[in-house]
């Protein structure tokens, strides 16, 4: 009797539904900000143009955004593993958890650097041009090649996690694995490259809310036509 009551006091700490939102919270955010600091920045890294005082309005929003997108990836993250459960695999796990991590902090030290770029040329004028010019470069290595490269074994993990586990369907698992091999081949400052992650992201996200509202109305469904004594058992 005294254990029944103990376990009546203290239940299991689960994921709210809401949480897979946060894919496409992070997904939203995080391609806004993109967006924002590529119209920002001129193509050419040795424009001459004034490119901060026509820009620094979208660099700022950009700078906000990023702390909130960063926060929604890592709520991403938990959903991903609550649905793996028991089935993690400590191997796979690390390196998914791992490149999620590296990914995360190398995308604010890249917004790190973009603030700093700004400050420089908001207060030194022509005078720093070289230092905002290579603060610019590192700010596009960092996201563009090191981050994305961090994002593909993020992808490449998760994807093989799925594969073997088969909670996913062989379409996304297909999917993550070409994305993936784009994001590890292409090297390239394009603006669609980078988008190729949030994209990703965002179609996770809705097929884990779709299929999780479902497989929750079916619970319901089934709950409600259980036997008044086994729906007593269960509470």
């Amino acid at each position: 009797m005294a254990e029944t009551q103990r376990e009546k006091e203290f239940h299991r700490l689960r994921t709210p539904r809401s949480a897979a939102v946060a894919g496409i919270v992070f997904a939203v955010l995080f391609a806004t900000s993109l967006v924002l600091l590529r119209t920002a920045l001129p193509t050419d890294p040795f424009d001459e143009t004034p490119w901060v005082g026509s820009g620094e309005t979208r660099i700022k929003a950009a700078l906000l955004l990023a702390p909130f997108a960063g926060i929604a990836f890592l709520w991403f993250i938990g959903v991903i593993r609550d649905r793996l459960g028991d089935l993690e695999d400590r191997f796979f796990a690390t390196v998914f958890l791992g490149s999620g991590l590296l990914f995360l902090a190398m995308g604010f030290v890249s917004m790190g650097v973009a603030g700093g770029v700004l400050a420089i040329a908001r207060h030194s004028g022509n005078s720093a041009n070289e230092i905002v010019y290579f603060g610019r470069e590192i700010m596009l290595q960092i996201n563009h090649v090191y981050a994305l490269r961090m994002a593909a074994v993020f992808m490449i993990s998760l994807g093989t996690i799925w594969l073997r586990t088969g909670l996913m369907p062989r379409w996304l698992v297909v999917t993550t694995y070409l994305l993936a091999l784009a994001l590890l081949v292409i090297v390239d400052f394009s603006l669609w490259t980078t988008w190729a992650f949030p994209a990703w992201v965002l179609l996770v996200s809705v097929y884990i809310l779709v299929t999780g509202r479902r497989a929750s109305a079916v619970a319901d469904r089934s709950l409600r036509s259980a036997p008044a004594s086994w729906r007593r058992s269960r509470r």
